[in-house]
């Protein structure tokens, strides 16, 4: 042994595998046998004198030829000895076995050479008759295809349960098997397993013949039942076919290209058609019957003369006619928004965030370029906490966004919520990592090692950190712009405290500067409360969350949550202390928590106040609070110049207040296409100044969320009436928002009470429900019974795979709810539950 076998290190947690001396690879040099004089010898003849003579070479006695056969069974038997050496070596076999191997092989090389005069070459095959049975080796190229197609199979399955949102415990255990059939594909074959490489194997073909083989005609069938299926999909789109219909289409679409795949091996590429038993050019008549050709081509011909038939609509549902696309009237732009907030939410929503410069769309789905008006947005939420938390002695700082897998996977409970969207680096390059990298889906994992060195005694804590990053969690559900995206921003504050009474302290504190967020910038009215043990934080004690209300779409929505870890990370990470008021050596762990709000805030934001011209945003996070549009036909150039000077003035006036406000200048737009335009971005005051304005000193004052127009005196000319005005306008904007979003969530806030029995109390429940309210109720606080209120609320509903659940949730445990518990309220309101009632619970639809 050149190198004897070493275990891992702690420097690179890799093992040091034993590399045996001079073990033959198969190259054509042979390795002298004889001692170390004789083999040297003719090497010395060369290099002497001129005058000497150059040996002639030896002579080789060859064995008498072989027959064609026997040499390819020959040659198929080393190789056989050779693909068992390798497997044992990558399996990291015991020393014995490897040993073993590699004497059969040479021995077998030894038998391959005297029976047929040559070395053996792995790369020059024999050609001759048929194979020798395979000599007892394990795996081989057809043993590497079967292992490829079971971990496929095992993919398509863990792929197929996430879709049907399959119970988390299913999933859990389809990706175990998975890894596990991963695993034992790289022990065997040496490779990691690549959906895209299948390997090649099974018996090798029979001798080509004239026709095209069945294989090959196979692929082509596939090929063109997929493209069939695709054109399918087209014309119901084209012909603005039903819902149903679409969708039943699409979903054979994407069955028939994992057959495709699965059979070929291949992803279908509808440019690239297989060779094979192919149907003749249209243009040119087939004067053969060979290989069926005529009849192909005449069945082509009859499908592609025939009209095309629309499919039979389903009698079952009543569905809306889909809208025809009208074109525009004569002056019209189709620049504003066209959907209606109430009749088709989705496509309203991505038209209001697209039309009003807010987001891009980017090449990889789920994520999305957030433009200058919406991050501006995102730095007034920042700043306001921000201040807000370094009051409170939290400190910035950054971790890396690469988490190890042991790292991750430390804490077990944790990570297994995550698991599913965990997106893993597996790749530099060409070259595949030793080890998977996963991008943070959240940063526990990764700082608390740190937060361990830092701990050594009382003295070290309070620690209290955020950061703010990006994080990335590869959502299988819809992707929407801000409120479910793979990648988002967000902060995340982490705190350890010696005592438990301190961390639940923060707990509440960081929780009122989220409802703050919501309620005082962005005038949307919250529910703060406490989740159920099922919708805690996986490893967390509990968690606190505040709940905001959609109405259009009748949906509740998380907005921030602030989790108490209570000591489980700390003991998982060790991050104690010595406790002196315990004694001398006494080791205390920490109590810790973590905090995060997110991007969500904006989409949410637009969700509760936009309306059918666009954006409403409250004057508090408003890139522009006041906008200054000039308006009015002006006689000449000098008065026009006159009229802009004026706005531009009181521009730079309300900026000396502190008031971010922008004077509209373009000379190239109409007053109007400028007052759609602000409308449609959503900026809280718009200022109209004219030329009649102008002389009277004053000017008209538009709300955007009221549309309500006034004039004002003094605006002009007077710089206190100019201030106090727009300053008291805009507060009355702020405060009107979150009166009319307050107004929505309290109307909306059913409270229902059990009785002895909950058949009418249930059936309250469903009732409100299916109008789109949230419902407060009795809760006996237990996960099965959560699961269960989900499944029987939703019964009989469609819902499109990937959509929010249209069943009910436990969206929290209100502080203040609508109505305490009753002593007579014992009953949960989940049907048959015999439990007893622990709290007022909140239960809706949600994102």
């Amino acid at each position: 042994v050149d190198v004897p076998y070493k275990p891992a290190n702690g420097a690179t947690f890799q093992e040091t595998p034993a590399i045996l001396f001079s073990i033959p690879d198969g190259r054509t040099k042979e390795v002298a046998k004889t001692g170390a004089k004789q083999a040297s010898q003719p090497a010395k003849e060369q290099v002497r004198g001129k005058g000497s003579k150059k040996s002639a070479p030896a002579k080789a006695v060859s064995a008498p030829a072989q027959p064609a056969g026997d040499a390819l069974a020959l040659w198929e038997e080393v190789t056989a000895y050779g693909d068992t050496v390798r497997e044992l070596k990558t399996a990291k076999a015991a020393k014995d076995q490897v040993t073993a191997a590699v004497n059969k092989l040479l021995e077998s090389k030894k038998n391959y050479k005297a029976k047929t005069g040559q070395d053996y070459d792995a790369k020059k095959k024999p050609t001759g008759g048929a194979s020798a049975p395979a000599a007892p080796a394990t795996g081989g190229a057809s043993g590497d295809l079967a292992l490829w197609e079971e971990v496929n199979k095992l993919g398509t399955a863990v792929r197929d349960l996430k879709v049907a949102k399959a119970p988390k415990d299913k999933v859990t255990a389809a990706v175990n098997e998975l890894l596990e059939a991963k695993k034992n594909f790289k022990a065997k074959t040496g490779k990691d397993y690549d959906a895209n490489k299948k390997p090649a194997g099974g018996a090798a073909s029979a001798p080509a013949q004239t026709a095209p083989s069945s294989a090959a005609s196979g692929d082509l069938d596939l090929w063109e039942e997929v493209t069939k299926l695709g054109k399918a999909v087209r014309d119901l789109k084209a012909a603005k076919a039903p819902k149903d219909q679409v969708t039943d289409a699409v979903t054979k679409l994407l069955d028939g290209k994992k057959t495709y795949k699965t059979k070929t091996g291949k992803d279908y590429d509808a440019n690239k058609k297989p060779a094979g038993v192919a149907a003749p050019a249209t243009k040119k008549f087939p004067t053969s019957t060979a290989s069926g050709d005529l009849a192909l081509w005449e069945t082509v011909t009859k499908l592609a003369a025939a009209p095309a038939t629309k499919p039979a609509a389903k009698p079952a549902k009543k569905e809306k006619a889909p809208k025809q696309a009208q074109a525009p009237k004569k002056g019209e732009t189709r620049l504003g928004v066209e959907a209606k907030k109430d009749e088709d939410l989705p496509t309203w929503f991505q038209q209001t965030i697209t039309k009003a410069g807010l987001i891009e769309y980017y090449d990889v789905s789920g994520c999305y370029v957030l433009l200058p008006p919406s991050y501006n947005i995102w730095e007034h939420i920042k700043d306001f906490f921000d201040k807000n938390i370094k009051d409170l002695g939290v400190e910035n700082c950054y971790f890396p966004m690469f988490v190890s897998q042991a790292a991750l996977e430390k804490e077990k409970e944790h990570i297994e919520d995550f698991a599913p969207e965990v997106a893993w680096v597996t790749r530099s390059g060409d070259t595949e990592l030793a080890e998977p990298i996963a991008i943070r889906p959240t940063s526990e994992t990764v700082m608390y090692p740190i937060y361990a060195k830092r701990c050594q005694s009382h003295r070290d804590l309070p620690i209290k950190m955020n950061q703010w990053c990006n994080v990335v969690r590869w959502e299988f559900k819809h992707p929407t712009p801000f409120l479910r995206t793979r990648e988002f921003l967000w902060q995340e504050g982490h705190s350890a405290f010696a005592t438990k009474a301190e961390a639940e302290v923060e707990v509440m504190q960081i929780l009122d500067l989220y409802r703050q967020v919501y309620e005082d910038l962005l005038a949307i009215a919250t529910v703060p409360g406490r989740k159920t043990v099922k919708e805690k934080f996986a490893g967390g004690d509990y968690t606190t969350t505040v709940e905001a209300y959609i109405k259009a779409a009748g949906r509740a929505i998380q907005g921030a949550t602030s989790h108490h870890l209570g000591q489980n990370f700390s003991k998982m990470f060790n991050i104690s202390f010595e406790d002196e008021s315990k004694g001398k050596g006494i080791k205390e762990f920490a109590y810790q928590n973590s905090w995060g709000i997110t991007t969500r805030t904006i989409g949410v934001m637009i969700m509760v106040h936009a309306d059918d011209k666009g954006l409403v945003i409250p004057p508090k996070v408003s890139r522009y609070q006041v906008v200054i549009v000039p308006c009015g036909a002006t006689k000449t150039d000098e008065d026009k110049n006159k009229l802009f000077n004026a706005c531009k003035a009181l521009e730079n006036q309300l900026k000396s207040f502190g008031i971010r406000a922008h004077a509209d200048l373009r000379d190239d737009k109409k007053p109007g296409w400028k007052f759609n335009d602000w409308e449609l971005k959503g900026v809280p005051l718009r200022i109209e100044v004219g030329p009649k304005d102008l002389e009277a000193n004053s000017a008209v004052f538009v709300r955007r969320d009221t549309l309500e127009k006034v004039t004002h005196s003094g605006i002009l000319t007077v710089p206190f009436i100019a201030k106090s005005t727009v300053l008291d306008t805009l507060d009355n904007i702020q405060i009107d928002m979150f009166k009319k979003a307050k107004k929505e969530l309290d109307e909306n806030v059913v409270r229902v009470e059990t009785t002895d029995t909950n058949d009418a109390a249930w059936a309250e429940f469903c009732d409100a429900l299916s109008k789109g309210k949230l419902i407060q109720a009795p809760y006996c606080d237990n996960p099965p019974c959560e699961d269960k209120i989900k499944e029987l609320s939703s019964a009989g509903l469609d819902v499109e795979a990937g959509a929010p659940s249209m069943g009910a949730k436990a969206l929290c445990i209100p502080f203040a709810p609508k109505g305490e518990l009753k002593e007579t309220e014992k009953v949960c309101i989940c049907p048959g539950c015999k439990e007893k009632v622990k709290a007022v619970t909140m239960f809706g639809r949600s994102y």
